[in-house]
């Protein structure tokens, strides 16, 4: 049992550092916006996925490029000894979550008040190499 959940542990930890992280919390857009964006870099190569934030004229796309900026500058960390260029890296997950709403009130006629909801969201983007993928 133990050198099994030792095997498990190396296979795990490999896995791990195929695979870098990065976030951006309570970025000022709504969902829905950075959404379109993250919808058009899903699954494509790192290297493809860059120009099309680079030329896309959406505000989302530039925070977006950052992040995979930084996600790509954390898989080098953890790869030190890798080349990016041939690990032939693939945004492997991007999901965009709800982040906190700021309420506001905006004068409506006749002495009512409208409610304007400012929203924000959450940004997770996972890069892995594409042999990581079929594994899994």
């Amino acid at each position: 049992m133990g050198v099994r959940k030792k095997q498990m542990a190396e296979r795990l930890k490999a896995e791990k550092k195929q695979i870098a992280i990065a976030k951006l919390n309570n970025c000022p857009t709504s969902p829905r916006k950075m959404r379109l964006v993250a919808d058009l870099v899903r699954g494509e190569k790192v290297e493809k996925a860059l120009q099309i934030l680079r030329f896309s004229p959406k505000e989302a796309s530039r925070r977006l490029e950052k992040l995979l900026l930084s996600a790509l500058a954390n898989w080098q960390s953890k790869n030190e000894d890798a080349d990016i260029e041939e690990a032939d890296l693939i945004v492997s997950e991007i999901r965009v979550d709800g982040g906190t709403m700021l309420k506001r009130l905006r004068p409506a006629p006749q002495g009512r008040a409208h409610r304007i909801r400012k929203r924000s969201n959450h940004v997770t983007l996972v890069v892995g190499s594409k042999n990581t993928q079929s594994n899994s």
